[in-house]
C-alpha cells in the first residue's frame, strides 16, 4: 500500500490546481448566473412558487402553448398527482399565422401535441438553450407534413420555432432537466392557435383549420377536466385521446384504421357534456355575430340607397332653379306691368318675380321640394336682394 502513496507535496498541488480550475470554472459566468448554462438551477422565483404549491423540484412538467394570446405555460405535477400551472411566460416571438405547419420553408410555428424526450434537448444550442419539439410528429407525417429543427429556444428569434428571451428559456430548460432527472421519460407540448373556449372558436368559426382546432380542442378538454396530461394516440390521421385498444398489444398505426378501443366512460361522460355546454354556447355566439353583420350589412345598403336618392333630388332640384331663375330673369327684363316706369339701361328691376339663391344642401334640397307641410311662413318674407316692393301706381277705385 505505502508503494502506491503519493508525496503530501504533489498531493498539495493537486488540491492546489482542482481549486483554481474551480475557481475559474466558478468566474465563468454571463448576465443570467454562474456556472454552465445548461446545470444552473431555476430561479428563486421559480423555486419558491414550486414550494407554494407543494411541488418537488423533480416532478413531471407539461407546457402549454397559446399563439394568439402569446404564452407558453409550464405545468407541473403536485404531489397529489394532479398538475397545477407553475408559470406563465410571455412568448417573445413565434412566425407565421393561426394554424398548423405544412412544410419546409413556409415559417410556420407548429400546433398539435409532442412529446419531448431527453435527446431532443439541446444544451449546446446558439440561442442560448433550446429543446426540439420533433416535429414532424406521427400526425403530420400521415399527412406529407415536412419540416425540421423547429424549436423553443432562446434569443428571442424566430423563423417557425417559438422563441423566448434567454433568460425564460433558462427557467424552462432547467424545469424540463429536473423532471428527466426526477424519472419522467418524456414531456407533453400542446400547440394552440388559441385558448379553445367557445368565445375564440366562435371567433374563428368560419376558418379553413376549424376541424383540425375542434380536434386538438378534444385533447385540451381532457386535461382541462381531469388535470393529467392525456395519452395521445393517432390513427386514420387523427389524433385521439386516453384511447385503450379493447384487445390488449394492438398498436395505433397513424395512416391506419382505428383498433377497437374504449375511453374511461366517467372521463368520456365528462368530456361529452363539457362539449354539448360548449357548442351550445358557441352556436349562440356565432347566431349573435351573424345578426349583427346581417344588420351592419342592411343598415349600410339602406344608407347607400338614401344617399344615391338624395344625390338625384339635389342634382334634379338645382337643374330645376337655374331654369326656373333664367326663364324669370328673362321674364321680368322684357315684360313690365302697365303703367310701371320703365327702367333706364343699366339699372336692375325690381319686381314680385326677383330671383333667390338657390338652396344649398342636399337635405334642405330634398325636403323644399318633396315635403308638403309646415306653414311657407318663408315665402312671405321679402327677399334680401330686392327689400319691399314698392309703386307709385295706385289702382283705380271700383264702380
Amino acid at each position: 500500500m505505502a508503494a502506491w502513496r503519493l508525496p503530501s507535496r504533489r498531493l498539495q498541488k493537486i488540491g492546489a490546481t482542482l481549486l483554481v480550475a474551480g475557481v475559474l470554472a466558478g468566474c465563468q459566468a454571463d448576465e443570467l448566473g454562474y456556472g454552465p448554462k445548461a446545470q444552473r438551477p431555476v430561479s428563486s422565483d421559480v423555486k419558491r412558487r414550486m414550494t407554494d404549491l407543494n411541488m418537488s423540484s423533480t416532478s413531471p412538467i407539461l407546457i402549454r402553448i397559446f399563439k394568439e394570446e402569446n404564452t407558453l405555460e409550464v405545468w407541473k405535477e403536485k404531489r397529489n398527482g394532479r398538475f397545477a400551472l407553475l408559470e406563465e411566460f410571455e412568448i417573445c416571438k413565434w412566425s407565421g399565422k393561426l394554424g398548423p405547419k405544412f412544410k419546409e420553408g413556409d415559417r410556420q410555428a407548429p400546433e398539435g401535441f409532442y412529446e419531448i424526450t431527453p435527446g431532443l434537448m439541446n444544451p449546446n444550442s446558439s440561442y442560448h438553450l433550446a429543446f426540439n419539439l420533433g416535429y414532424p410528429n406521427s400526425y403530420d407525417r400521415s399527412h406529407g407534413r415536412t419540416g425540421s429543427h423547429l424549436m423553443v429556444h432562446g434569443a428571442c428569434s424566430s423563423r417557425g420555432c417559438y422563441a423566448m428571451t434567454d433568460e425564460q428559456v433558462q427557467d424552462i430548460y432547467a424545469l424540463a432537466r429536473d423532471s428527466f432527472k426526477g424519472g419522467q421519460r418524456s414531456f407533453q407540448v400542446q400547440a394552440f392557435p388559441f385558448k379553445m373556449t367557445p368565445e375564440n372558436m366562435a371567433k374563428y368559426h368560419d376558418n379553413e383549420h376549424m376541424d383540425f382546432w375542434r380536434m386538438l380542442k378534444t385533447g385540451y378538454d381532457h386535461f382541462e377536466l381531469t388535470q393529467v396530461p392525456p395519452k395521445v394516440s393517432v390513427c386514420e390521421k387523427k389524433y385521439v385521446f386516453d384511447a385503450t385498444p379493447v384487445i390488449e398489444g394492438v398498436p395505433f398505426k397513424a395512416a391506419a384504421k382505428c383498433p377497437d378501443y374504449q375511453v374511461s366512460p366517467r372521463l368520456q361522460q365528462l368530456v361529452a357534456q363539457k362539449q354539448r355546454n360548449d357548442d351550445q354556447k358557441f352556436e349562440q355566439i356565432v347566431a349573435k355575430m351573424e345578426a349583427r353583420e346581417e344588420r351592419q350589412k342592411r343598415w349600410e345598403e339602406t344608407q347607400t340607397k338614401l344617399a344615391s336618392a338624395l344625390g338625384g333630388s339635389a342634382e334634379a332640384s338645382e337643374t330645376g332653379d337655374a331654369t326656373t331663375t333664367n326663364t324669370e330673369v328673362v321674364t321680368a327684363s322684357t315684360t313690365a306691368p302697365a303703367g310701371a316706369i320703365a327702367p333706364r339701361p343699366g339699372t336692375a328691376v325690381e319686381t314680385a318675380f326677383a330671383p333667390r339663391k338657390p338652396e344649398t344642401g342636399t337635405t334642405r334640397s330634398f325636403f323644399t321640394r318633396w315635403v308638403p307641410f309646415g306653414a311657407k311662413a318663408a315665402d312671405n318674407v321679402p327677399s334680401p336682394e330686392v327689400g319691399e316692393i314698392s309703386t307709385d301706381i295706385i289702382p283705380a277705385a271700383k264702380p
